[in-house]
C-alpha cells in the first residue's frame, strides 16, 4: 500500500513539469519576437487581448455578471 501513495504522489509532479516544460518550450519561441518593440506592443496587445475575450466569454457563459 505504500507504493500506491508514492506513486499517487508522483502525478502532481509530473503535471507542474508538464505546464512547466510546454511553457519554457512557447517562451523560447516567442523571446525573439520581443526584441523589436513594434512586434513586443503587438505581442502584448495580443496576449491581454486574448485574455479580456477569454474572461467575459466565460463570465457570460457561466452567467456570473447577471443580476
Amino acid at each position: 500500500m505504500n507504493g500506491f501513495f508514492e506513486n499517487v504522489l508522483r502525478y502532481p509532479r509530473y503535471m507542474i513539469s508538464l505546464a512547466l516544460g510546454i511553457f519554457i518550450f512557447f517562451w523560447e519561441k516567442i523571446k525573439p519576437w520581443f526584441k523589436n518593440p513594434v512586434t513586443a506592443t503587438a505581442l502584448c496587445g495580443f496576449l491581454v487581448g486574448s485574455f479580456c475575450f477569454l474572461y467575459f466569454t466565460l463570465k457570460a457563459m457561466l452567467g456570473l455578471g447577471a443580476v
